[in-house]
């Protein structure tokens, strides 16, 4: 059985043909929605913005491994075992906070 223990193995794995195919999938099944927004009553979408800065589309979605393939690497193809997620749940889900910069204009006067 393959291993998913080091970056180098990781990332060979989301590198390939066959996860990018089952995270379209993923994707598709849940709607382009995250699942963990929409337990809270929230919508999160994947809106197809673009960054100048990084010269690429902004990474609004994920497909998140349910149970990790660190440790289950028997689960890291069934689309049973992943959930779309937006990228702060997906934060959230492993523990990666930042903190988000205060808007320097919230406590301005609107008129």
């Amino acid at each position: 059985m393959t291993e998913y223990k080091t970056l180098e193995q990781k990332r060979k794995f989301y590198d390939g043909r066959e996860w990018k195919a089952l995270r379209e999938e993923a994707k598709s099944r849940d709607n382009y929605e995250c699942q963990e927004c929409k337990r809270q009553g929230k919508v999160t979408i994947d809106m197809n913005e673009y960054s100048e800065s990084a010269k690429r589309k902004k990474i609004k979605l994920v497909v998140h491994h349910i149970k990790e393939i660190e440790h289950h690497p028997e689960l890291a193809l069934e689309l049973d075992n992943l959930e779309t997620v937006c990228v702060d749940c997906h934060n959230k889900e492993h523990g990666r906070l930042f903190d988000k910069k205060q808007n320097k204009w919230a406590d301005d006067e609107r008129w």
